[in-house]
């Protein structure tokens, strides 16, 4: 059993993205040093017009920069850059309990998982508005019903990932949808994921949050609808096959009964239109096939690109951090 926050022979990388966040990134430097000493800090500077950088290097943190906007884009950079057994991801804003960093690491190597969610506990209002809560259950509910199982918080922005979930994640949207697609290629390729509780606190005075509920929540939901017509094509097709054939049926039958009656079609440019739209459906429902046999292709991709990296070192997994296996519980 490893000493908490000290795990022998674990290269542990810690990416922080963050952007205008001068007033909170060094408490977040010093509180993820205390908890994993040994471990590598990485600010990444996403085009701040404050001192964020300067700030993060006085802290000890090592700044790197990145010039697309967007957390989605640094965490595409971080991933192809950092080398590590481990990586902790959390925002720069100070919202997380950074000195639990070290519980989440060790859930990780204790299972072993390859991906840990901090599951956000908060007593404070201000911290998480009650949209903000209905939204992420909403959106957190579609992805469950898309794909099976939940994560109980899927917009938390503090995980612990293994080195094989890194190096097998695409990481293609750009902003805040970056959540969802790290929660969604853990479900779709039903990698071990725990989840663990973190405190959840307001932002210190002087920072300003980067979320925008309605516009960040309605690109979240178009990436849920993006990854649905990818990753599960038969279904995504299947609805518009039927919605066209509802459609091809409300306007073909009356022609077909009428014709059966009087043997006559007088309102032939509704039934050139009705069959029209009954091929196109027919037509979805075939691409949706095809497009789930190349899928599958590219899921097995995936699948043996995540197996060319090791599991994480397991653990002696101390009591306080049994954790419930798939699907998983928030544990304290």
């Amino acid at each position: 059993m490893s000493i908490l926050g000290e795990f022998p022979g674990t290269e542990i990388a810690v990416i922080v993205p963050c952007y205008n966040e001068a007033a909170a990134v060094g408490k977040v430097v010093h509180e993820l040093r205390e908890s994993l000493p040994t471990a590598m800090i990485y600010v990444y500077d996403n085009n701040s017009t404050d001192n964020t950088a300067a700030i993060a290097t006085t802290a000890g943190a090592i700044v790197r920069h990145v010039a697309q906007k967007g957390k989605g884009n640094v965490v595409r950079r971080a991933f192809a850059d950092v080398e590590a057994d481990v990586y902790l991801l959390i925002d720069g804003d100070d919202t997380y309990e950074a000195a639990r960093a070290a519980v989440l690491v060790e859930a990780l190597l204790a299972g072993p998982y390859d991906h840990v969610v901090g599951v956000r506990k908060h007593s404070n209002v201000a911290a998480y508005r009650p949209g903000h809560t209905f939204g992420n259950r909403m959106l957190t509910g579609a992805v469950g019903a898309l794909f099976g199982r939940e994560i109980t918080d899927m917009l938390s922005g503090f995980r612990a990932f293994s080195r094989r979930y890194v190096k097998s994640f695409p990481a293609l949207s750009r902003e805040f949808e970056i959540e969802t697609e790290l929660t969604i290629h853990s479900l779709h390729l039903r990698i071990p994921v725990a989840e663990v509780q973190v405190g959840y606190k307001e932002r210190p005075v002087g920072g300003e949050s980067k979320l925008r509920t309605y516009r960040d929540g309605s690109r979240i939901l178009r990436w849920i609808l993006h990854l649905a017509r990818v990753e599960k094509p038969t279904l995504y097709h299947g609805v518009l096959a039927a919605v066209f054939g509802v459609i091809a049926l409300a306007l073909g039958v009356p022609i077909v009964v009428e014709y059966l009656q009087t043997g006559l079609v007088p309102r032939f440019p509704t039934a050139v239109l009705a069959s029209s739209i009954g091929l196109i459906g027919i037509l979805m429902l075939v691409l949706g096939y095809l497009l789930d046999v190349v899928g599958r292709a590219r899921q097995e991709a995936a699948r043996l690109s995540y197996l060319r990296h090791p599991a994480p070192t397991q653990l002696v997994q101390p009591p306080a951090l049994a954790l419930a296996s798939e699907p998983s519980r928030p544990t304290e």
